[in-house]
């Protein structure tokens, strides 16, 4: 008889655990989307998908965010109108759970297309095409050796799986494909499901912390790039489609919507430069190994440290004190506009003499002038936004725009039925319209024309990347 012994959820504390990611923080809706279709994606505003976070798929790399999966959602939701909100989710089973309770719609995830998943969700058509290989060290010193006697030493041929230990991702296809092959043998495979995904496996093979990891080719080869210690030559699968996945009931519309963007945008330019840019790059290596990979240091600049000492004293996260800092300078401490602002925080000279702060003479500087105006910004709402959630909207919005037009929209929203409170579908409406005479015009308005465009953006543009780091960048100082 046939063993197959399968380990399920193994932690491995001692070796796993000591150089593992950070976990991402947590989002639930309250809100059950079980019955959304994409004519109610539509009404609410915004897509919700799940994905996972690692080199090639959804990351942060000084300072913005990047990825294969991250990059064709932003292409999607752009062809649909929609505003996106990505979750962050490793764990397989917790991110299909989150596609079948409605905190998602959409299960952007690399997953290879089976029976056993079709019961349980929708496939997109697929994305790529891939096949499983096994990731094992080299000899130890291969370098010295020919091709020849590298492939003495090494698995080359499936049957000498046999007996083996190899650790996988918990509830990935690499355990059925496991399985089956362990019953094609006619011999055992010690399979081992652990909570870690592809890359930190593969990462242990190459320390020597396990011997033998299994994923999908095109991810083994990218980390081959950073771990050159590792053999990535040999399949243990026939190649198999990659797809995305939507509710198994009540997504008729969207993945309808998918299929046909799907299809056409696979036959585009920017899809093949789009793959090649996460899974053939040169630059790869350079990247993970960079100060400023998130996923390994969470940093997101040399200027992190400072940037958590003063956030503080504005009581902000630190994250989104550094997203507005990278969307004003890109972390660039010498850069000047050209009206003259300066800095990291992109102050300008005569507001930093109001505060007796030569913003000129170090990034620190810089950025305790633009503290010290926050603090200013936050004095003006505090009392007009009681809300601390929506303050930062419109603290934001002025830190752009200055005070006086936003104080003019919150009139113009006031007088015209709106919210005067609320940023999004109230005043920012109105901050629009500042472009027009018949509004600039209104005896409300004590500050005149303005045009409100960038100010939106710049409010929305700040507040998505500061999601991402949330979803990416640990909230509290790395060790």
């Amino acid at each position: 008889m046939v063993k197959k012994f399968i380990i399920h959820f193994v932690f491995l504390a001692t070796v796993l655990t000591s150089c593992s990611y950070f976990h991402p923080d947590t989002k639930k809706s309250s809100i059950n989307y079980v019955s959304f279709d994409l004519d109610s994606i539509r009404e609410r505003g915004k897509l919700i998908a799940v994905t996972d976070f690692n080199s090639t798929n959804y990351f942060i790399y000084k300072g913005e965010p990047m990825g294969f999966n991250y990059e064709l959602l932003k292409s999607f939701s752009d062809h649909i109108g929609l505003d996106l909100e990505i979750v962050s989710e490793n764990n397989l089973k917790r991110a299909f759970e989150m596609l079948k309770t409605g905190n998602a719609d959409l299960l952007a995830i690399g997953l290879t297309v089976n029976s056993s998943r079709k019961k349980e969700i929708r496939f997109t058509e697929p994305l790529e095409e891939t096949r499983q290989v096994l990731v094992q060290r080299k000899p130890r010193n291969w370098r010295s050796l020919t091709l020849d006697e590298i492939d003495k030493r090494i698995i080359l041929n499936q049957l000498d799986l046999a007996k083996k230990t190899i650790y996988v991702q918990a509830g990935s296809s690499h355990v059925e494909r496991l399985v089956s092959l362990a019953g094609d043998l006619g011999d055992s495979i010690n399979v081992v499901e652990v909570p870690y995904e592809s890359e930190k496996l593969i990462q242990n093979v190459a320390e020597g912390v396990i011997d033998y990891t299994v994923c999908d080719e095109n991810v083994a080869q990218v980390n081959a790039s950073y771990y050159p210690d590792i053999d990535v030559s040999t399949p243990v699968s026939f190649p198999q489609n990659i797809a995305w996945g939507v509710r198994i009931n009540h997504s008729d519309q969207l993945l309808n919507e998918l299929n046909r963007w799907i299809t056409s945008y696979k036959k585009t330019g920017s899809f093949a430069n789009l793959y090649a840019k996460y899974y053939k790059n040169s630059r790869s290596h350079s990247i993970v190994k960079s100060d400023y990979y998130a996923l390994n240091t969470g940093r997101v600049s040399r200027y992190d440290d400072i940037i958590r000492k003063f956030s503080t004293a504005i009581n902000w996260d630190w994250r989104l004190l550094a997203s507005l800092i990278c969307q004003e300078s890109h972390f660039n401490p010498d850069v000047v506009s050209l009206a003259g602002a300066y800095g990291l925080m992109q102050i300008m000279p005569g507001t930093g003499k109001n505060y007796g702060i030569d913003i000129t003479a170090s990034p620190e500087n810089n950025i305790k002038a633009g503290i010290r105006y926050i603090n200013w910004l936050n004095s003006i709402f505090d009392a007009k936004i009681p809300d601390e959630k929506e303050r930062i909207n419109f603290i934001l919005a002025a830190y752009n725009a200055g005070p006086g037009h936003i104080l003019d929209a919150m009139k113009l929203a006031e007088k015209n039925g709106k919210d005067p409170q609320k940023w999004d579908d109230n005043v920012a409406i109105w901050m629009l319209k500042k472009s027009d005479p018949r509004y600039y015009n209104d005896i409300v308005v004590k500050n005149g024309y303005f045009s409100g465009k960038e100010t939106e953006a710049f409010v929305s543009e700040v507040l998505n990347r500061y999601e991402h780091y949330k979803n990416i960048v640990p909230p509290v100082k790395f060790k």
